[in-house]
């Protein structure tokens, strides 16, 4: 029964896209032929645009079954379905010109392609992402259920049971869970029934009333898995493993595919492909246009140290950022030339004496890091990120304070999200990695415009610098 739904539901999904597909096409053909373009031609042969409408439906239906884009995706995501997606159709239209292109007597007009092949993807999207909301909300409801039960570790199987609720949208019912290990004197998890032994939990699965089964075990305990595997047997029933990897798992782990192989990522930098180029067109474009608004201030600030003080205007000194890799940032003096000759790299204290009167104004109110623009613009910094450190300190924090180093994963920032939730200056460098670690595990373009208007609307001023 569960078979034959799914393929209605696969066919249904077909003959969906095969409806916008054509609405596409159709589109696309009245805007460019009946709507006035006098600047393009009008010939045209109507039979040709028939052949090709035949065409786009059996390539997109032919690759969109062979890449599998209708299967079961209650536990995908929908980013993850609209690459499928975009990924498919270009595929597909990639072997469509190409027929064309051998059936040299089909002649079409370039501008009704390009039109199609952008309604297409919007509203190929845009019905998949109706279908799917539409599913969750049905399963929210207690509709369209697929019953469960999860096999492990008493710790791992709580957690995931507790998930599972969390996530009704998924529509997974959890009716059972078997504890490996389980002592009978334990209570029954969340309300959840207790799987006495295999045998009940295998006459489960053989009666129908099981259509999923997920094992969850400690990594340590991965090899019990091959033992759950022996008790189902060949039993028509799907199986997930889900690895308990959070001891491991430092930062942003994902699980990748190569050939035959599957790599689990346990540590990697959210940042990169288009990542990378949209966090550095945002630093290019607001770096430059603050850099030119804040000039004339920055010359006065030059001047006035210049006048107040012998030495340079600017400071340079060595910080770690992305990879480990060091850099000269630029700093405004705000101490007496050669100020650590006699006490080497420490942090500034509250009414440090080596901070001219000068420097700590501009300490107060973070100006003296307006020259950092210039790291940002040549690719060493970036406005938004955890704020760099000297190498010397580094070495002190990574013995002491866990995760340090994975700071490290994305350009070190002029502002970040430790500092606009109070944590820099002298404040606890545990709590400021927290945040940092935090930043980088949730990083979003989003949130770095967030983090910079936080930083403008809340001024420059901190308390905690002295």
């Amino acid at each position: 029964m569960l078979k034959r739904y799914s393929q209605f539901f696969k066919s249904l999904m077909l003959v969906n896209d095969l409806m916008f597909l054509t609405l596409s096409w159709w589109l696309a053909y009245f805007l460019r032929f009946y709507v006035n373009l006098p600047f393009l031609p009008e010939t045209r042969v109507f039979r040709h645009y028939v052949i090709a409408w035949i065409l786009i439906l059996m390539v997109y239906g032919i690759v969109f079954q062979l890449l599998h884009v209708y299967r079961p995706r209650r536990i995908s995501t929908h980013w993850r379905e609209t690459v499928e997606l975009f990924k498919g159709a270009g595929l597909a239209m990639l072997i469509f010109l190409g027929v064309i292109f051998l059936l040299r007597e089909i002649v079409l007009s370039r501008v009704v392609v390009v039109c199609f092949w952008v309604f297409s993807t919007a509203l190929l999207n845009l019905s998949h992402l109706l279908v799917r909301e539409g599913l969750r909300f049905l399963r929210r409801r207690g509709k369209n259920l697929r019953h469960v039960v999860v096999v492990g570790a008493a710790v791992q199987a709580r957690r995931l049971v507790h998930k599972l609720d969390w996530y009704r949208h998924l529509g997974l019912s959890v009716v059972g869970v078997y504890l490996l290990g389980h002592d009978d004197s334990e209570s029954e998890p969340l309300g959840v029934p207790l799987i006495g032994n295999q045998e009940e939990l295998v006459g489960m699965v053989r009666s129908g009333e099981i259509d999923q089964v997920f094992v969850t075990f400690p990594l340590q305990e991965a090899a019990r898995l091959a033992d759950v595997q022996d008790w189902l047997g060949d039993e028509p029933v799907t199986l997930f493993y889900v690895p308990d990897l959070g001891e491991f798992a430092k930062l942003r782990g994902r699980i990748e595919e190569f050939e035959d192989l599957q790599i689990v990522t346990l540590q990697a930098s959210p940042l990169d492909g288009w990542n990378t180029i949209l966090k550095r067109a945002v630093d290019l474009l607001f770096g430059f246009l603050t850099l030119i608004l804040f000039s004339p201030l920055m010359a006065l600030i030059a001047l006035a140290i210049k006048l107040t003080s012998p030495g340079p205007v600017l400071y340079r000194q060595e910080r770690m950022g992305l990879d480990g890799n060091r850099f000269q940032m630029l700093k405004f003096r705000t101490m007496v030339d050669d100020a650590e000759k006699s006490t080497g790299p420490v942090w500034a204290t509250r009414n440090d004496s080596r901070v001219t009167w000068l420097g700590y104004w501009l300490r107060r109110t973070s100006l003296d890091e307006l020259p950092q623009l210039i790291n940002v613009l040549r690719g060493e910094m970036s406005l938004v990120g955890p704020r760099p450190e000297r190498p010397p300190l580094i070495d002190q924090f990574r013995k002491s304070i866990p995760k340090y180093m994975l700071r490290h994963k994305v350009k070190a920032g002029m502002t970040g999200w430790a500092q606009i939730n109070g944590w820099r200056g002298n404040t606890s460098l545990e709590r400021r990695i927290e945040h940092d670690i935090d930043y980088i595990e949730h990083w979003s373009l989003r949130r770095d415009l967030k983090i910079l208007a936080l930083t403008l609307m809340r001024g420059f001023l901190h308390r905690n610098v002295g």
